[in-house]
C-alpha cells in the first residue's frame, strides 16, 4: 500500500472575503473528491481570505498510480482560472 500526500498553496486574486474564498474552496474540494476519489482538506491559512493550503491524500497499491492521480489533481487545479497554484509538494509514505 502506498499513500501519497500532496500539499498545495493556493492564491485567490479576486477573493474579497473569507466567504468568497470558502465558496471557491468548497467547489474545488468537491470536484477533486468526486473526480479522483481523493481526500481533500484545508490545512493552513484558514483565516486569510486570499490564500489557502490544501492537503490532498491518495491511497493505491502502486507508486505509479499514486503519482498519476496526484499529477492529474495538480493539472486540474492549475487549469482553474479562479485561483493560482503557488507551490505544490508530493510525498509518498
Amino acid at each position: 500500500m502506498v499513500i501519497g500526500l500532496c500539499t498545495v498553496e493556493l492564491y485567490f486574486p479576486d477573493s474579497q472575503s473569507l466567504k468568497a474564498k470558502r465558496q471557491i474552496l468548497s467547489s474545488v474540494k468537491a470536484r477533486l473528491h468526486g473526480k479522483f476519489n481523493v481526500s481533500v482538506a484545508e490545512v493552513d491559512d484558514q483565516d486569510l481570505w486570499q490564500s489557502a493550503v490544501l492537503g490532498i491524500a491518495c491511497v493505491a497499491n502502486e507508486t505509479g498510480r499514486v503519482n498519476q492521480v496526484l499529477d492529474q489533481v495538480l493539472n486540474t487545479i492549475q487549469s482553474n482560472p479562479i485561483l493560482e497554484l503557488r507551490r505544490s509538494r508530493i510525498e509518498l509514505l
